[in-house]
C-alpha cells in the first residue's frame, strides 16, 4: 500500500508540480523514498546546501510564474530554508517548503534535530504553516499550502514528522464530523477596477503636464500596454529593479533603474515631475520619489495592501497591471505637447553617453562597469540574467541594456547575498534550451556560490544548451560594504571585515569538468564574452576588478559627501586609488569622452 509520503508526491504531481529543490536527511527520508519511486512524474534537483535549494524555488517561481517547491529534513535543514524563504516572501514569490519533523511520539522530550518548526516558520510562512499530526491531514495541509501560496503570492510551510511520512496513505477520509475534503486547482483571477475608479484615474493622468511612470516586477507581461500610456501621456518610465525586464531599453522614454542603483534621468525626472503613475511597484525609498505634494498619484497594484505605501495616491487602483492599463488607455487623452517627453528623451540619451564613458575610464585592472557594457550588445536574444546583492547589482541596473524575451531577476526586497548563482541554476532547469548569464561578486561566489558550481557539474549535461556564464566580480572586497562604510558612515575602509582571501574561480571551474577563463586585462573583455556565450559547457568568468572604482549614486547628498571626505581623511587604505577613480569617474562623465584619463 501507498504511504502518506507516495501520497504527498502524487498530490504535488496532481497539482502541476514536476520539480523540487532540496537536500535529503532521515527527518524527510518518507517524502525522499517516495521521490524516488516516482522520479519520473516529479524530477528531484539536488543543491548542495537548504538554503541555495529555497533561492532555486524562488526563482522557479520568479522565471515560470508558477509555485516553487523546496524540501529539507528536520532541524538545522529546515533553518537552512529560512534566507531563501524570506527571499520569495519579500519578493512576493510563490514558494511551498515541505520540512520534516522528528516522530510524533518524540515531539515534547527535547529530542535530537526537535525544534519548533511551527513558531520557526511562523513569520516567513505568515499566511499557512501547519504540522501534520494525522496522515488524513496531508491532503488538505497540501492542497492549501499550494492555493495559498498560488493565491496569495507568498510563502507556506508544510511539517511532517517522520512516522507520518511512513504511514499508510489516506487518500480519502471518512465521511464524517471533523473531516474536511479538499480539491486541486485555483485560476488566478481577472482584477480590473471599478469603471467609476479608472475614470477618476484617467481624469488625474490627463490633468497632467508632466507625468513620471514607475513600473515593477508587478508589470512583467505588460510592456505593450506599459508603451501605449506612456506614449498617449508624454510621460517617461523608471524601472524598480525587480522591473528590469518589464521594458526594453532601447526605448528612448526608459530612464532606466531608479534608486541608490538608479539613473540620473529617473532622479531628474522623479524630481520635476507633477504626476507619479506607479505601476505594480514596492519601491522602497521614498527619497527618490517625488516630494510629498509636488506630484498628484495613481497607483496599480495586484496587492491592496500595497496601495498608498510608498507615497500618498490620490487614486488607488487594485487591479491586474496588464488588464487594468487595457482599460485605461482608452480613457486617456493624446498628449500635443511633447516639451516634457524631449527632455526626458534627451536626458536618456546623455545618460548613455557618460555610462559609456563611465564604463570605458581605465582601471587597476579592470574597470568591473565596463564588463557589463561590452556585454550588453553581446546578450543572446531570449536570455535570462541573473545577478546578486552588492556592487554587482550597481552595474547590472545601470549598465546593462536589455532587450524585449529576455528575463532578469535578483534579490528586491530582502536584498540578500548568494541568490545569483542558485537563480541560474533554476533558470536552466526550467528553459534548458535558453542562455543564462549569472553576475555576482566575490564575496557571494565565496559564501555560496562556489558550492553552486558543483550542482551545476552535476546537472549540466542534462540540459539541451549548455549556455550558461557566471560572471566573478573578483576585487578581493565586500565591495559595496565597503563603500557604505565610507559613504554613509564616513570610516575608512575596515580591512579585518572587507579583505576577502584569494579563490581560483576558473581553475576550481576547470576542476568541475566546466570551463573557466581568467580575465585580466580590460581588451579581453570582448573576446572573453564572446568565448563564454558560444561554449559548449558552462563557464566561469574569474574578471579581475578594481575595487576602487564607485558605484556612483544617481544625486550626491552633501551629507554623502562629507562622509566621503571624512573617510579618507581618516586614512582608508586605499586612500589613493579611490581619488583616482573617483576623479576619473566624474571626469569622465564631464567629458562624455571613453578611455583613460
Amino acid at each position: 500500500m501507498a504511504t502518506t509520503g507516495d501520497y504527498l508526491v502524487q498530490r504535488l504531481y496532481d497539482w502541476g508540480v514536476r520539480r523540487v529543490y532540496g537536500y535529503p536527511g532521515d527527518g524527510i527520508n518518507g517524502v525522499m523514498g517516495a521521490l524516488g519511486r516516482e522520479r519520473e512524474k516529479v524530477e528531484f534537483i539536488q543543491a548542495r546546501h537548504e538554503e541555495e535549494a529555497a533561492f532555486m524555488a524562488c526563482a522557479h517561481a520568479k522565471f515560470t510564474g508558477t509555485v516553487g517547491v523546496c524540501i529539507a529534513t528536520s532541524g538545522p535543514g529546515a533553518i537552512h530554508l529560512l534566507n531563501g524563504l524570506y527571499d520569495a516572501k519579500l519578493d512576493h514569490q510563490p514558494v511551498v517548503a515541505i520540512v520534516g519533523q522528528q516522530a510524533t511520539s518524540a515531539l515534547g522530550a527535547d529530542y535530537q534535530q526537535e525544534v519548533d518548526l511551527i513558531s520557526l516558520f511562523k513569520d516567513v510562512a505568515a499566511h499557512y504553516v501547519h504540522m501534520a499530526s494525522n496522515p488524513t491531514q496531508v491532503r488538505h495541509l497540501i492542497d492549501r499550502a499550494i492555493r495559498i501560496a498560488v493565491a496569495e503570492r507568498t510563502v507556506t510551510c508544510v511539517i511532517l514528522p517522520n512516522d507520518i511520512q511512513e504511514e499508510d496513505a489516506v487518500p480519502s477520509p471518512d465521511r464524517k464530523h471533523g473531516n474536511t475534503f479538499t480539491g486541486i486547482g485555483f485560476s488566478t483571477p481577472e482584477v480590473i477596477p471599478r469603471k467609476p475608479d479608472l475614470a477618476r484615474a484617467a481624469d488625474l493622468l490627463n490633468a497632467g503636464k508632466k507625468v513620471a511612470m514607475l513600473v515593477g516586477a508587478g508589470a512583467l507581461g505588460a510592456a505593450e500596454e506599459i508603451v501605449e500610456v506612456a506614449e498617449r501621456l508624454g510621460a517617461g518610465v523608471a524601472k524598480a529593479l525587480l522591473g528590469k525586464a518589464a521594458l526594453p531599453d532601447s526605448l528612448p522614454f526608459v530612464t532606466g533603474s531608479i534608486g541608490l542603483l538608479g539613473t540620473k534621468p529617473s532622479w531628474d525626472m522623479m524630481n520635476d515631475c507633477d504626476t507619479l503613475l506607479m505601476i505594480g511597484s514596492g519601491f522602497p525609498y521614498c527619497e527618490f520619489l517625488p516630494k510629498e505634494g509636488q506630484a498628484r498619484g495613481v497607483q496599480i497594484d495586484i496587492n491592496p495592501r500595497m496601495l498608498s505605501l510608498r507615497y500618498p495616491m490620490e487614486v488607488n487602483l487594485q487591479g491586474d497591471s496588464r488588464l487594468t492599463l487595457r482599460a485605461l488607455a482608452p480613457l486617456l487623452a493624446r498628449r500635443k505637447d511633447r516639451q516634457w517627453r524631449d527632455t526626458i528623451e534627451n536626458n536618456v540619451a546623455e545618460w548613455w553617453q557618460k555610462t559609456e564613458a563611465r564604463a570605458m575610464a581605465g582601471a587597476n585592472p579592470i574597470n568591473p562597469q565596463r564588463l557589463f557594457w561590452e556585454l550588453s550588445p553581446r546578450l543572446p536574444d531570449r536570455c535570462i540574467l541573473t545577478c546578486d546583492s552588492g556592487s554587482a547589482a550597481s552595474w547590472f541596473a545601470r549598465d546593462l541594456k536589455i532587450r524585449t524575451g529576455m528575463m532578469a531577476s535578483l534579490s528586491g526586497g530582502l536584498a540578500t547575498m548568494c541568490p545569483g548563482v542558485p537563480y541560474a541554476i533554476s533558470a536552466k532547469m526550467n528553459y534548458p534550451d535558453r542562455p543564462v548569464i549569472a553576475m555576482v561578486g566575490d564575496g557571494a561566489m565565496q559564501m555560496l556560490g562556489v558550492n553552486g558550481l558543483i550542482t551545476i557539474s552535476k546537472y549540466w549535461k542534462n540540459w539541451s544548451n549548455p549556455s550558461l556564464v557566471i560572471l566573478v566580480l573578483n576585487n578581493l572586497d565586500l565591495n559595496m560594504v565597503t563603500w557604505e562604510q565610507r559613504v554613509m558612515s564616513g570610516d575608512p575602509k575596515f580591512t579585518g571585515s572587507q579583505d576577502l582571501p584569494q579563490f581560483p574561480y576558473a581553475r576550481y571551474a576547470d576542476m568541475l569538468g566546466l570551463e573557466g577563463i581568467e580575465l585580466e586585462r580590460p581588451e579581453q573583455i570582448g573576446v572573453v564574452w564572446s568565448q563564454a556565450l558560444s561554449a559548449k559547457r558552462p563557464v566561469v568568468i574569474d574578471a579581475h576588478c578594481d575595487p576602487d572604482v564607485p558605484p556612483l549614486p544617481p544625486h550626491i547628498t552633501f551629507d554623502q559627501a562629507k562622509s566621503f571626505m571624512f573617510s579618507l581623511f581618516k586614512g582608508d587604505p586605499n586612500r589613493a586609488g579611490v581619488v583616482r577613480q573617483s576623479a576619473k569617474q566624474v571626469m569622465s562623465a564631464l567629458l562624455n569622452k571613453s578611455g583613460d584619463r
